[in-house]
């Protein structure tokens, strides 16, 4: 479908130039007076979040490393910017709840504006594309935080692997009690017209289309070995080639000594299910719902994001065993996906790959380069 008729079909009657003018006219607006957090910068917030994510940074909890370290004691964790200005379950229920009912719940503002016109503009599925953080200085403690959002901009109508759709970019100026910045980011998202059935889109009902594949990796130098490793059949896992600590996802240091020298090592693809969603809406052609995602918590103490197969929503359960085997999606991309260790579910005559089949371990993989 072109844009001209975009507007029409979804619900307004703007369309093509007319249609982008008006998305144009939002960049630069702000949402709203600055939204304060509910709580100011502490400790136990930040003990939870480092138990969460498992980054045992000394700087965030231990006041003489963060001296030692330059700081004038603990601070916040950086990626944690975003928890100081979160509202909780309830307020997000009132919100919702004052929706359906017709209300305005007093979020009537700009942001929701442009979410309404891309919704009446027919593009209702939406998907986080990237996030960027710029942090001006640490948290520390007693930091009260708060967040103005401002439209940057409302992409022309693009064609993605996932349909057709507008890229929604909003700026976060994160300010500190005196009004002086501490962060920005940028968020954005793709606001998408939905597929109405496999194989099929909104604008084009009926007729069969090819399959996108599925969305490609971001590849770096730090984690191309992963997916070279899986079109080999092999799960490999970065090591910290001083203290020899396990981590994934991959990334440039060691959380644990904080060293940059790195190797991998090959896993034996056994594991257990340490939790997993159920993915029903929005549906991404690339896949078939209901999906199962999986954190698999591997033998070897790492845990990893992943597909199951020979399982459903009704049989999958925290703490089955499971063991990797290797799935080719196209000729480029190549994935883990963990079925249950005791076979149960297995399809008669399926072809089994597991990752422990494979007898040359990865040991001499040095920085993502085999060696």
């Amino acid at each position: 479908m072109s844009s001209e008729t975009a507007g029409q079909m979804g619900g307004t009657s703007l369309s093509g130039d007319a249609l982008q003018e008006k998305f144009d006219s939002f960049a630069g607006q702000s949402t709203g007076p600055p939204d304060p957090g509910s709580e100011p910068v502490n400790r136990p917030m930040i003990r939870h979040w480092v138990e969460a994510m498992g980054d045992y940074n000394p700087v965030y909890l231990d006041d003489a490393a963060a001296k030692k370290a330059g700081f004038p004691g603990v601070i916040a964790p950086p990626t944690m910017l975003q928890a100081w200005i979160m509202w909780g379950l309830r307020h997000h229920m009132k919100v919702h709840e004052a929706r359906a009912a017709g209300g305005d719940p007093g979020t009537g503002n700009v942001q929701d504006q442009v979410m309404r016109l891309l919704d009446a503009a027919g593009y209702t599925s939406v998907v986080a594309t990237n996030c960027d953080q710029h942090y001006e200085r640490p948290l520390v403690l007693g930091d009260e935080v708060s967040v103005t959002s401002v439209i940057e901009s409302v992409s022309p109508e693009k064609t993605t692997a996932l349909g057709v759709g507008r890229f929604l970019t909003t700026r976060m100026d994160y300010t500190d009690a005196s009004g002086a910045l501490v962060a920005t980011m940028r968020f954005r998202i793709l606001k998408f017209r939905p597929r109405t059935a496999a194989g099929t889109s909104a604008d084009d009902a009926g007729e069969t289309v090819t399959r996108p594949k599925r969305p490609r990796p971001s590849l770096t130098q730090d984690n191309s070995f992963f997916f070279e490793g899986a079109k080999e059949g092999k799960l490999l896992i970065q090591r910290c080639s001083e203290c020899g600590t396990l981590r994934h996802p991959p990334r440039p240091a060691c959380p644990n000594c904080r060293s940059f020298r790195w190797d991998a090592m090959q896993a034996s693809g056994r594991g257990t299910i340490y939790s997993y969603v159920v993915n029903h809406h929005p549906q991404v052609p690339s896949f078939d719902y209901p999906l199962i995602v999986a954190l698999v918590e591997l033998e070897e103490g790492t845990r990893l994001v992943a597909n199951v197969s020979h399982m459903t929503p009704e049989t999958v359960a925290i703490g089955m065993p499971v063991i990797a085997e290797f799935e080719a999606f196209d000729d480029e991309l190549s994935l883990p996906v963990f079925r249950p260790a005791d076979g149960s579910g297995e399809p008669a005559g399926a072809v089994e790959h597991p990752a422990g089949a494979v007898e040359h371990p990865a040991g001499a993989v040095e920085n993502g380069a085999t060696s």
